[in-house]
Formats: C-alpha cells, structure tokens, sequence
C-alpha cells in the first residue's frame, strides 16, 4: 500500500531523515521503533504533510504522492494520531472529532449532527460513556488519547499513523485499543504503530521497521520471531538488557515527607504515606486510581484536605512555591501542557526551577546558565545536544529527559515523578533509571508514578497499591511481583 524510498530531510545543524526506507501493506500493523532522536517523528510528520522531504520518493497504491498539508494528507486518506494529542481543550467532543470536516448545511454547524456521528464513533471505540458534548479540556489523559483516536477514525482513512497509543491507557483499555487496531486490519486498513513498549510490539505487530540516527536498519522484520536483544541492538547499536540499578545497601535516612489523610473529593481518599531520604516509594495503580492526583496534591497544585510535611515543615494547601523552595520538585505526566516552555530553549526549561542560583544583584548569569544546562545536556544524553535549540523541536522522550534535569539543578529534598519513562526509548530508559536511582543514593527522597508495574517493582523500595483513590496494599517492592499487584488492582483486596 506504501512504499517510501530513501527519504532525506534536513533541518538546520540536523539531517534529521538520511535515506529512509519503509513499506507497509495493507491489512498489517507495521511497527517503527528506534530510540528517541532516531528520526520516527520526522518520518511520520512527512507523511502526515507537515514536512516535505528534501529527497526521495512516496508511493500510495501504486501511484507517486507528495502530500504538501496536513490536509492533503487526509484526502489521500493518512490519519495521524500524534503521541501529544492535538486537541482544542476549549472545544467539545463532537467538535474536536469533527474538526476541518464539520457536520454543516447552509453554511451553518449541524451540532445535533455532529453529536450522533461523534457517538458513534465512540462506541465503536468501546467508549460510550465519554459525552459529545463534554469539554476536552476536562477530560483525563486516557480520555483524551480516545477522542484523538476517534478523530481519526471519522475520517476514511486507509493509513493510520499511531504513535505511542497506549502510552496514557489502562491495561483493559489497551486491549480495547488493540481490538479496534485488528477490527480495521481485518477492513484492510494499514496501521503504523509507534511504541516503546516492545511487549506490545509482539502482541500486536506484523512486521517491524528499525530507525537509527535518521538511517533504516532494518525493514520488515517478523514482530513475533526477532529476538528482542536483536531489536534492541539494532536500535541502540549496543547490546541493552532490561536490568534496573541495584536497590541501595543502606537503610534510608531520616524522613523527607509525610502525608496524613490526604483527600481530594472525587479523586481519592484518606492516603498515608511516608517517604525518607534515599529512598524510592511507588505508587501503583491503574489510570483513574488517583495516582497523579495524590502527586499534585502534595505538591500544592491540586486542592485537598490533610496533612503534607516536608523536611518537618508543614505546607499550607496551594503551596506550590513554598513547596518548591523547601526543596520539591515534580516532573508531571503531561510535559508539554503542564511543565514545558515550548517556544523556550532546552537551557531555559532546565534552569527554570532554579533561576535565582544564577543570579547576581538581580541579574542571570548566562554563561553560567548555560554551562550548567550543557554539562545536564551531555549527562542525560539529550538529543541533539544543542541547548539554545527551541525544546519544542526535540523528540518527545528528549524533552521528558529535560523535565528531569530541570531539578537535578539545585539541593532537592524530595522528587515527585509522574510517569518518568513515558515516551522514551528503551535505550535512554536504563539511563534514566541509573539518574533515578542515583538521585536516591544522594540522600534525595522520591515519589514515583508509572503505569508499568515492572517499572514501579523495579525502581522502588517501597510500593503502594492503588485501587479507586483507596491505597489497598503497602509494603516491600521485593516482596511483590507484577502478578499479584495486578490481581490487587483488578480484584480491589491485597495479597
């Protein structure tokens, strides 16, 4: 159905695609991987008609194409499903759907229109309960991510670009993603799938494309019989296990915070819980069970009820600069939205927080500034390493990187992770692992979210469980494993 041929794409300082090659095939999900700055974005962003190629060629059943626009995209039937979903949070459901291609007669909006197509297309995606009518803005992550899909469903769409779908999604609502992924397969329909989640790959995948430093290494592998260590090698150009750092020999130190009843109304309810320097607490649970509220909440940016102490200090409700300057820093899940300066550089998003440290009589140093965020730049491995360069044109992965370097600036007591590996490679995962961990061998206490109960079992010291805003469970990470937090989760009562 698609035929790419050596595509070549070049930004200034950046040859950001260098001959790619890729086919895919009607009926097939076809796999991409590659590490965060491998060129995958790109490659997508030239289909969608957001970029033109510099060189090469595109076929699109047989015949040559070159979509200019994002709408001559869809008019060639590509739909792309971004992993930072572009959706108008001030409009409705229905309206974002329809978006470009309304329900109109006269020349006027047929809202009643647009609300029985926007409900079908939602049950189609076993969502009936999300409302046409109800505000993006309002959703959560995971309903969000729905809409998005259902936006490129309600165009004909012969291809669909879906880059990391499941990143915001439950575990009973990627098996509904998957579904509808195998219900269009079977209509024809092409699928280019996106993700870091190589489990998924297996699950879902036909084939698989390898990038690497903008360069095709592989093309058409079989999802299922290619050995992970290969994939893993060709993506890397190393041989990467999935190894965590080892747990810390030493007992934690003295507590850096303590949570008593902490209730957010609709949220959750009567959470305790403690977190002492040096050490990793989890916290696990399935989208909706009040994980990244309990986060903002004891950071000050959500309202709630109860007591947070940190360092022996009690913060007032909404303390989010005390919170920040008594040494708390929290790197949310959704960066672009809540933590990024998208027009900014990568040096005045990582030196954000901590401005004042590079103050004199008023004034920013910034050579020192961005000494600083080079020498954070280099440590974490952001992608490409030029920090004046707009963090809006950085991959996904490469800008969470710079959300966390942000506050490995400055003395940080206490860290609030949400969904820390979210979008980054598996590559730039064991690094980002290694700077977690170091972070607690310093003294610092951290509070982590993520949505793979691995990740969490494999990074924590301590974990609680979560189930409808209640924690059900607390104990040692050691003494769990992924199947019984699960069956916790799913069945509401500990092990």
């Amino acid at each position: 159905m698609l035929v790419m041929r050596g595509i070549v794409k070049q930004f200034p300082g950046v040859r950001a695609l260098d001959g790619v090659d890729l086919d895919v095939r009607a009926g097939e999900v076809h796999c991409l991987l590659g590490q965060n700055g491998a060129g995958k974005s790109t490659l997508i962003k030239v289909l969608a008609g957001v970029h033109r190629p510099d060189e090469g060629t595109i076929e699109f059943n047989g015949a040559p194409v070159s979509p200019g626009s994002p709408n001559d995209a869809i008019r060639l039937g590509f739909a792309t499903i971004y992993q930072e979903l572009d959706l108008v949070d001030g409009l409705s459901v229905a309206e974002n759907i329809f978006l470009g291609h309304e329900h109109a007669r006269l020349g006027f909006v047929r809202r009643a229109a647009g609300n029985r197509g926007a409900r079908e297309v939602l049950a189609r995606l076993g969502h009936p309960e999300i409302r046409p009518s109800a505000e993006v803005g309002r959703l959560s992550p995971a309903a969000k991510q729905v809409v998005s899909m259902a936006r490129a469903l309600s165009h004909d769409a012969r291809l669909i670009i879906m880059d990391e779908p499941s990143a915001a999604l439950a575990h009973d609502e990627v098996a509904n993603l998957f579904r509808i992924i195998r219900e269009l397969t079977a209509q024809g329909v092409a699928v280019v799938y996106i993700s870091h989640r190589l489990e998924e790959i297996r699950e879902i995948g036909d084939r698989v494309t390898v990038l690497k430093d903008g360069r095709t290494v592989a093309v058409g592998l079989p999802a299922r019989d290619t050995p992970t260590s290969q994939i893993v090698s060709l993506m890397t150009g190393r041989n990467v296990e999935y190894v965590f750092p080892p747990r810390a020999s030493r007992r934690p130190g003295d507590e850096v915070l303590r949570v008593e009843d902490l209730t957010s109304p609709g949220a959750f309810a009567g959470v305790t819980l403690s977190v002492r320097a040096g050490e990793i607490v989890g916290l696990a649970g399935l989208v909706g069970s009040g994980r990244s509220e309990i986060l903002e909440a004891v950071y000050g940016a959500r309202p709630a009820t109860g007591q947070v102490v940190l360092a022996g200090e009690r913060l007032r409700r909404g303390g989010v600069v005390r919170a920040v300057r008594r040494g708390m820093g929290l790197a949310p899940e959704e960066r672009k939205a809540q933590a990024l300066l998208l027009d900014q550089s990568v040096t005045a998003n990582i030196t954000l927080g901590s401005l004042p440290e590079f103050a004199r009589f008023g004034w920013i140093d910034r050579a020192r500034e961005r000494a600083e965020a080079t020498r954070l730049v280099e440590a974490l491995d952001i992608r490409p390493p030029a920090p004046e360069r707009p963090i809006k044109t950085l991959s996904g992965g490469n800008q969470q990187k710079a959300v966390l370097a942000r506050w490995l600036l400055g003395g940080r007591k206490l860290l609030l992770l949400d969904e820390p590996t979210r979008g980054v490679d598996v590559g730039a995962r064991a690094d980002l692992y290694a700077v977690i961990r170091g972070l607690a061998e310093q003294g610092i206490g951290v509070l982590l979210v993520s949505s793979e109960v691995p990740e969490v079992l494999g990074l924590a010291d301590r974990v609680l469980v979560l189930r409808e805003g209640s924690v059900i469970h607390q104990g040692a990470a050691e003494d769990l494993d992924e199947h019984r937090v699960l069956d916790m989760i799913m069945e509401g009562r500990a092990a």
